[in-house]
Formats: C-alpha cells, structure tokens, sequence
C-alpha cells in the first residue's frame, strides 16, 4: 500500500505538468527504471576493487588505477576522455607495530595516520596519558606531557547523516599537533568508526612531528581499563612511514556529450584514490561506480542536450584533486550548470537537496517526482556541501547538488581492511544509480539555470 502511495505521488506531479514538462517526466521514470535494473555501477565497483584493490596517492596500484580509468571510460563509450596529471604529496606506511608492555602486556592493533612520521630506529616505550575526550587534552598546559604517549579514547555515534563523525573529526585531524605542543613523543587515537572489531581505521592527520596512529575501538577501551586501575601503563611503538612532497597523481574525465555545444556541462563523479588497507569500496569505488553509471544512463532515452562529465578525482584522501582540478578549469566555470560527487558509500540515498530556488522548476519537479518512490526526502534546504572534491568548484560559484546517503554502516567500514566489495548493496547501489541518472537526466536536457533561480 504504502508503495502505490508514492506511486501515485509521482503520477500526480507527472499529470499536473505541461506537455513539455510531462515528456520530460516520462523519460526520467524510464531512466529511473532502467537504472534499477541496470548492473553497470556494480560491474564498475567489481572491477576496480577486483583488478586494482587499494589505491593510495602515488602508488603502483594508482597507475594501474590510471589506465583502468582510461579503459573503462572508453569501454562504456565515454568521449572526450582526459588524464590530467597534477601533483601532490603523499605519504606511505611501513611497518607498525604497538604493544603494552607494563602492567600487563597486550598486542595493540593500530594503523598510521596519514603524515605521521616513524619511531626512532628500533621504536619508542613511554608512558602512557590517557584522555577520554579530545576537550580534556586540549585542558592540558603545554609541557604538560612531556615524554609520554598521547592518548585519546573519545567515542564516535553512529547516525544516518554521518554527523558523527564530523563531531569526533578533530580529534584524529589535529590531535597529535595539540600533544606535540605539550610536549608528547607519540599520539594515538580511537579510531572514528562504528564499528567493534579490531580493525583499526586510519585516515589523513595534520603534520606534528611525532608518530601518530589510530587504534581499533576496542584497543582504545583496554587502555581505559588499564589505567583505570592507576598502576602506569607504558606502550612501545614502533611505526615506519616515508612521505613523498610531490608525487605524481592523476584526475581523469570522460564525457557524454549534449548536442547543444553551448548548453553547459554537468559535472559529478567519486575520487579514484582510498587508502590502503581494504580495497577501497565504499571508499570511493563505489562513488565512482554510481556516477559513471548514473550518466550514461541519463542517455539511454536520446540524446542529450547539455553535456555530461564524469570525473575520477586522483587524491581526495591525501587532498589537493579540487585545487588541481579548479586551476586546470578555473574558465569553464560560468559553464558550468551545476557539480556533485558521490562520497559516501553506497547505502541507499535517503535525502537530496537541490540549488536554491529549484524545488518548482519543471525540470526539478520531474525529478522530484521519478525520486518519489524512491523513498528519498527533497529537503526544502539549499545543500551544504557538495563533496571536498568539487569544494573548489564551488567555491568558484558553481551550483551544486547535494544527495545524502544512509551512512549508518558506513563509519564501520570507513578506512579500514574491511573497506571490501562484498559490503556493497547491490540494491542500495541500485537506487543511487536512479536518483543520479534522473537528476542528470533532467538537468541535461531542460534549460534549467540553477544560478538564476538562485536569484529569484
């Protein structure tokens, strides 16, 4: 029952229409339909995480990724196809390895942070001071920590809108420079996840001068219970890493071109690289997969007006894809009629917001209604982050999308050795392939202006 109410939610937008409206409705149901069925987007994820597995910045596994680019935008018939080579620094782990060793030993199961530099040969044994929330380390006075190991213990919440992560964020970002400040000789940090295995999650950290590595969650809670017991506990860390200023990294396009040359060009896409200890599915394998999918199948009723491009963004993880793609496109923005990138996994899309001003353009309202039984809230809400990616882009002033996907698993897998292919939905990679193929759809064959109706 409750699917033939949104059914019918959708039959009403499509009748209430006009007759080019209502022809532009009818071939984003079929888009959506075809989507649903469609296996593109998991033959892409299939073969990225299969034939390349993990992709760091500047790796062999990235090259191999570069020419797997190439090949599949022109497998799919993609024209247009780019390599823009830029660089960027990039940093590579060794060997790693942490153990209690007083009152009571214990095997630790970490991973570096991005950037962190190595243990003196042969490693580091110090003391441990323990903080169950990043507040209460940013409470110390610097020299405070002299000579010990920074811990900090504080617990990511898991939610659907992934704010949660968000919460916890600095504590992994900008932890180990706050320690190093107060004169701590290592860092490390409970992993921001959700999860309760012993896989530790890893993720990029800000430069401070002192080994640095995340802690799976259960880990980080033997450490609370050790020193709660108010005898000292002391770790000996022993981590190995090089990092490299300017290694060479990759962002690579194909287009589905529109017949009209001076329409604009819609651009979305998901970032290549992840980081190393799963295969990088949800991360961003799966980004990749359902917008290259989603765009050619925004073709498959005709022909297109405005011109489609996807982009595989080369270095999201270690940063500097946006910079490197606004500087090498910094004119064509005022062509641009609207960016989106897919970051978030492949849990089904639960909420869209639209540019400002375009709920009750007829474009937007065929949209709206092949996504109503979809189950997908259209957010009165202007969006507020497009993706760090496209955060370049953006800033320059172009419109933006925003399609919020259920990231309520999603921090359990983030960064970690079971970032894997068997964790993607089939079906829930499915229903972002139809939101995203309807909405390009839509917006590649009207003469919506996203920048105007802003300004209505």
């Amino acid at each position: 029952m409750r699917n033939l109410a949104l059914l019918a939610v959708s039959a009403s937008l499509l009748a209430a229409a006009p007759a080019a409206a209502q022809d532009l409705s009818a071939t984003a149901v079929a888009v959506r339909d075809k989507a649903l069925s469609d296996s593109t987007a998991w033959e892409i994820a299939e073969s990225l995480t299969t034939e390349i597995g993990g992709r760091m910045v500047g790796s062999p596994e990235m090259e191999r990724a570069k020419d797997w680019s190439v090949a599949t935008f022109k497998r799919l018939g993609f024209q247009n196809v780019k390599v823009e080579t830029f660089t960027t620094p990039a940093w590579f782990r060794g060997q790693e390895s942490a153990e209690v060793v007083g009152p009571h030993p214990h095997k630790l199961h970490i991973l570096g942070l991005g950037r962190s530099v190595s243990t003196p040969k042969g490693g580091l044994t110090a003391e441990v001071a323990l903080f169950r929330t990043y507040e209460e380390l940013l409470a110390q006075p610097e020299g405070s920590l002299k000579g010990k190991i920074a811990v900090v213990t504080g617990v990511m919440t898991r939610s659907q809108d992934g704010s949660g992560y968000g919460a916890v964020g600095p504590q992994r970002r900008s932890g180990a420079v706050e320690a190093a400040k107060r004169g701590a000789v290592a860092y490390l940090v409970r992993s921001l996840s959700t999860d309760d295995t012993r896989l530790p999650h890893t993720g990029g950290a800000q430069p401070a001068g002192i080994p640095a590595a995340a802690l799976s969650t259960p880990d980080a809670e033997l450490l609370e219970r050790l020193v709660a017991r108010g005898k000292p506990v002391t770790i000996k860390l022993n981590m190995t890493s090089r990092f490299e200023p300017k290694a060479p990294a990759y962002n690579i396009s194909g287009e589905i071109p529109g017949t009209d040359p001076n329409a604009g060009v819609l651009i979305v896409g998901g970032h290549l690289d992840s980081w190393d200890p799963g295969t990088g599915a949800v991360d961003d394998a799966a980004g990749i997969a359902i917008t290259t999918a989603a765009a050619k199948l925004a073709a498959s009723q005709g022909p297109l007006k405005r011109t489609i491009r996807v982009v595989m963004w080369g270095s999201e993880e270690q940063g500097g894809s946006s910079e490197a793609y606004l500087a090498a496109h910094k004119d064509e923005v005022a062509q641009m009629v609207v960016v989106g990138e897919s970051d978030s996994g492949a849990g089904r899309v639960w909420q869209v917001r639209l540019p400002k001003g375009s709920l009750e353009h007829p474009a937007m309202k065929a949209f709206r209604g092949a996504i109503a039984p979809l189950k997908v809230i259209v957010s009165r809400e202007a969006p507020r982050f497009g993706g760090a990616d496209v955060s370049g882009l953006v800033g320059a002033g172009a419109p933006f999308v925003e399609f919020e996907q259920d990231a309520s698993r999603y921090f359990d897998l983030h960064h970690s050795a079971d970032d894997t292919l068997d964790k993607i939905d089939p079906a829930e990679l499915s229903q972002n392939v139809a939101v995203w193929a309807s909405f390009l759809h839509t917006a590649a064959n009207s003469e919506i202006d996203f920048r105007k109706e802003a300004g209505r």
